[in-house]
């Protein structure tokens, strides 16, 4: 897992975040970036061999991965226990987010990846309203989850979530939930649709595409396809900063710098990002250099959001 990144190592790494740094007092000025990434242009990191979302004609229908054959299968084993196992289709999924829908930005980013993949609006129900239906639970602690991947158990990808972090939320925080929009339209199935899991607090593994079935259980152990490969998959999204280009521009003297990136805003928080203005000696300032020991840190001047958020 990457470490929080500090302000020196941000700089040495390239990375800032979306801010205006003032050479005179003016206005901020609007950055022309999207807010949403259209579901064609987020990054993939699909895993599997084929790639579920390669699969067509009869093999999709096979693998249940259209709106017409999705199913949703909520069972228990070991200890837990549940009065009702679901099965679930697609349209009684969308048709419980009439009443019981939620919506919810996030930006997928994978935890050995520093940028994000895309940020998306997601649209589903909430884990914890399907969980209702089955009725009383009990004995669970914990529940996992995979979704379609070619049939071959070497290849599932699995996640798994406390029962408390489907349950309870802080407020202000959104439970996961069971996506079938993105950006107000059918998830496509690149980006893992009809239906995945969306985990809002954490990295893009806990959001499982292509999902299919859950499974609660009284074992505590995080049983993660992420977990068994040394990764630590209770971690939560960090914050960190990133420059959209690292190339040596010019600016005139006495006007705005403007410098675009992306902040990631995660558990920690942002307070602020902050730049050092100093003079161009032409060498490369290496990680032991006395001047960071005299850098001149001040606050950046965030640029506000667009006044038309509906594009």
């Amino acid at each position: 897992m990457p470490p929080r990144i500090s302000r020196r190592d941000a700089l040495l790494a390239g990375i800032a975040g979306s801010f205006a740094g003032r050479a005179a007092a003016e206005k901020p000025v609007e950055p022309g970036r999207k807010f949403l990434t259209p579901a064609t242009k987020f990054e993939d990191v699909s895993r599997g061999n084929p790639v579920p979302h390669s699969l067509t004609g009869q093999a999709l229908l096979d693998a249940k991965l259209t709106p017409e054959t999705w199913q949703l299968e909520i069972v228990a084993e070991d200890k837990a226990k549940i009065a009702k196992p679901l099965t679930l289709s697609f349209a009684e999924l969308t048709a419980l987010g009439k009443t019981k829908g939620v919506r919810y930005l996030k930006a997928m980013q994978c935890n050995n990846i520093p940028q994000p993949l895309g940020q998306g609006l997601w649209e589903g129900v909430l884990l914890r309203d399907l969980l209702e239906l089955c009725g009383p639970v009990e004995e669970a602690r914990r529940l996992f989850y995979w979704g379609f991947h070619n049939n071959d158990p070497k290849q599932i990808f699995r996640s798994s979530l406390a029962i408390n972090q489907v349950l309870d939320a802080a407020p202000g925080d959104l439970p996961p939930f069971l996506a079938y929009k993105l950006n107000g339209e059918p998830i496509p199935l690149v980006r893992g649709g009809p239906v995945r899991m969306v985990v809002p607090w954490a990295h893009g593994f806990k959001s499982v595409k292509w999902l299919q079935k859950i499974v609660l259980t009284n074992k505590y152990d995080a049983n993660d396809t992420y977990a068994l490969a040394g990764n630590d998959p209770e971690s939560y999204l960090k914050t960190a900063a990133y420059f959209d280009s690292t190339k040596a521009e010019k600016f005139p003297a006495g006007k705005a710098i403007k410098i675009n990136g992306t902040a990631m805003v995660g558990l920690p928080g942002l307070e602020r990002v902050e730049y050092w203005l100093r003079a161009d000696t032409g060498a490369k300032l290496t990680a032991t250099d006395p001047a960071w020991k005299t850098a001149e840190w001040k606050p950046a001047t965030i640029a506000p959001p667009p006044k038309d958020w509906s594009a």
